[in-house]
């Protein structure tokens, strides 16, 4: 089909697919209980033609686009969970689900989709081969949907995936492509100092454990700086750190979490040893005990070299260079990973981001909000790069 009447489609769907995610903006709901929103989304496609709709999880949705002809099997995935945040925006589709937000873009995903699913249904009759529509549940929390979607057999016979995500940090217009290593493994760590309480006048009869866990923040990051070589990529940050109830009182605990970013095998799970190595001497260097506990969460996002390629060639023909960014791997996590596992795939960015509008808040803060522009192009995104790939 001739570029310009893709692109008709998409100026045809686009005001609707802003409605499809300003609704979802306003109906947010957690991770492993979107049944209004699934339920949402089965409706809607029920009503397209052509489309094969199952329920793969409870709040998981499959569509299914078989061509008149054989050919590749190609799936296409949007998240559509939110997070645990009290959306502070004022627009006037804010979340009316009260401490539960929209707060990265899953709305805007799962509209994209959607538009792609009426798009494609309508050409049926020149697709060859078949497209999967997979609207997945709970990226956010581990172990994540996207493997109860693969272990339900969503991706048997899948020669391809895409996935994307619309990227506040990044400018409108641009789309972000990486070759590669793109996304890390985002691992979790629990450490409970086990100390002796006391009053703080007489710290010679407690074992202060906030004093030998501030000694355990700062060794950890040897690992980083000293334990593992400079070429290798890899994050260790303390995120918390709780102990204490009172101004003159030594408390006989401290608890700290945090996380742990890495795109090697190898080194990642080299690193529980090296954490806990740190832990056990300080601790018992000063008489403490310890509890120690590593989950290691989802796989590093691999894009295969071939898929990518027909996603770079597809930005520059369709939005032209100046939109094309050769974007590094960055040390975030997703669990797309899990469908990469059954067929290559690759997973991009969407520029989101418009400073002019005041859209310059983070992912995950109470004031995020993305450029409503870039949901069309994310959508000419998976269409065109679906035709390609289908051929």
């Amino acid at each position: 089909m001739r570029s310009a009447s893709i692109n008709d489609r998409v100026e045809g769907l686009k005001e609707q697919v802003i409605a499809w995610r300003r609704y979802l903006h306003q109906h947010p709901e957690l991770s492993f209980q979107e049944e209004a929103t699934s339920q949402f989304i089965y409706d809607t496609l029920q009503g397209f033609a052509g489309l094969e709709v199952s329920r793969p999880t409870k709040t998981s949705v499959m569509a299914r686009l078989i061509g008149k002809e054989p050919g590749i099997v190609l799936a296409i995935r949007a998240d559509m969970d939110a997070l645990p945040i009290q959306e502070e925006n004022t627009f006037e589709f804010t979340s009316t689900n009260p401490g539960v937000m929209h707060a990265c873009g899953h709305d805007g995903h799962t509209a994209m989709l959607l538009g792609t699913a009426k798009a494609l249904s309508e050409m049926k009759d020149q697709i060859k081969g078949e497209i999967r529509f997979l609207f997945q549940h709970a990226e956010e929390v581990f172990p994540g949907g996207a493997e109860e979607m693969v272990q339900a057999g969503v991706m048997e016979g899948v020669d391809y995936v895409i996935g994307t995500h619309l990227w506040a940090p990044m400018k409108l217009g641009t789309i972000g492509v990486c070759y590669g290593p793109m996304m890390a493994a985002p691992d979790t760590f629990w450490i409970t100092i086990l100390g002796k309480g006391g009053h703080a006048a007489l710290p010679h009869q407690t074992i202060d454990s906030i004093a030998i866990g501030a000694q355990v923040v700062t060794n950890l990051q040897h690992i980083v700086s000293r334990n593992t070589d400079p070429i290798d990529q890899l994050v260790l940050s303390v995120t918390q750190f709780a102990g204490g109830t009172a101004h003159n009182v030594i408390p006989g605990s401290v608890a700290i979490c945090g996380t742990v970013r890495s795109f090697d095998q190898k080194l990642r799970e080299s690193v529980p040893n090296l954490m806990e190595r740190v832990i056990k001497g300080i601790t018992e260097a000063h008489g403490a005990g310890y509890e120690f506990k590593y989950e290691f969460g989802y796989r590093p996002v691999i894009n295969d070299h071939a898929v990518t390629a027909v996603v770079e060639e597809t930005v520059r023909e369709v939005f032209g260079e100046k939109a094309l960014d050769l974007m590094q791997p960055n040390m975030g996590g997703e669990d797309f990973s899990a469908f990469q596992q059954k067929a290559p795939g690759s997973f991009f960015f969407i520029g989101a981001g418009n400073e002019g509008k005041g859209i310059i808040y983070p992912h995950h803060h109470p004031k995020f909000t993305i450029d409503e522009e870039a949901l069309e192009k994310g959508l000419k995104m998976f269409i065109h790069t679906a035709l390609r790939l289908l051929k």
